[in-house]
């Protein structure tokens, strides 16, 4: 099964670090200081206290961020998150939230809204197929908006903002499930990121979500405590019982970027010739393989293409198989090929996928 983990390049979950693997497999034995297993040690205990508290710390040292913002430990994904958001923040408000349209992901975020209040699309790509993100003088944005909302990186059409958007009086409410923690990303811009853990950071059933100090001043206080991000925040991710497992792997995510990657600067270093291997291939095989994104907003963590033929994508998905490489079929909305390289997806893994894709071309080509 090793080679399967190592060139796993599937949309999520994604890969772990395999120094990450190889302390989780012994945690499930036995968590040597603790002599139970991971799954079966008490959320109450005096070790999960110490748990939660490492995973929030981690997370602010990597992201350059102060006590002024509360780090939670949530379940329910991003699509949770969808509604947590305008039921926090929207209900009640005069002014429609703004929203921008970029791809499958953010498209999902807009009926959850409109349960709550009037949102506003800023921006959509649905027209043009979502191949390419907004310039800044096509986004109309409101001094009034209660807040603005967008998703970072779009895993199913390979798209990714490399810059903040919005006006600093206006509260950023940012999706980063896909890139978060993959490179620095001035987080002390927004007011609130939520991001759920299956990409860069953990397994799934654990989301992290950073809201800024301040942001919940005028909140709703007949939520359900579930969903009350200041429940949450009292409670220190503990208000129920809470994925201990995914929350334990997350920390060891967060200890393997700090000490071992040596924080998010080197991690994007490191995506970024990721990234530029896997372009290069593209845009050097005279449009056997095809982007799908526009070469300004291509994702360095979600490469999406194309080949000549619906056949022939499915030929190389049944030879990258046998090949040991996992994961390499788009999205079901989209098709295609997509190749996701999530931080602990290794350059030689990425190198190894390169060269088959040159190997098949010329195959096929001949």
């Amino acid at each position: 099964m090793k080679p399967l983990n190592i060139l796993n390049f599937s949309g999520g979950p994604g890969a772990l670090p395999e120094s990450v693997l190889l302390q989780v497999q012994q945690a499930i034995l036995e968590v040597p200081e603790v002599g139970l297993s991971v799954l079966g040690i008490s959320h109450r205990s005096d070790w999960f206290a110490a748990v939660l508290q490492e995973t929030e710390d981690n997370i602010r040292a990597l992201l350059g961020l102060g006590t002024d913002y509360h780090v939670l430990l949530l379940q329910g994904g991003a699509t949770q998150q969808f509604s947590m958001v305008p039921m926090t923040l929207l209900r009640g408000q005069k002014a429609p939230a703004q929203y921008i349209q970029t791809g499958y992901w953010s498209g999902k975020a807009l009926p959850e809204a409109r349960l709550h209040g009037d949102i506003e699309v800023v921006w959509s790509g649905q027209a043009s197929g979502y191949t390419r993100l907004p310039e800044d003088k096509e986004l109309s944005l409101s001094a009034n908006a209660p807040y603005l909302h967008y998703v970072s990186n779009e895993t199913v059409e390979g798209l990714q903002f490399n810059r903040v958007l919005g006006r600093d009086g206006v509260p950023r409410i940012c999706d980063m499930s896909s890139d978060f923690l993959s490179k620095p990303c001035e987080a002390e811009r927004f007011a609130l990121i939520y991001a759920h853990a299956q990409k860069n950071i953990g397994p799934a059933g654990v989301t992290v979500v950073l809201v800024q100090e301040g942001l919940l001043k005028d909140a709703p206080t007949d939520l359900p405590a579930f969903l009350d991000y200041q429940q949450q925040i009292k409670a220190h991710s503990n208000l129920n019982t809470p994925p201990v497992f995914s929350i334990y792997v997350t920390l060891l995510v967060t200890r393997w970027l700090l000490q071992e990657v040596g924080g998010l600067a080197k991690m994007d270093q490191i995506n970024r010739q990721k990234a530029a291997l896997l372009y290069q291939a593209l845009d050097d095989s005279d449009c056997f393989y095809r982007g799908r994104a526009v070469v300004p907003d291509r994702s360095l963590m979600n490469v999406v293409m194309t080949l000549p033929s619906v056949e022939l994508e499915q030929a190389f998905l049944a030879q990258s198989a046998l090949a040991g490489f996992s994961g390499l079929a788009g999205h079901r909305a989209v098709g295609g090929i997509r190749a996701s390289i999530y931080n602990a997806l290794s350059l030689s893994a990425v190198q190894r996928l390169t060269e088959f894709m040159w190997d098949f071309r010329r195959q096929h080509l001949a």
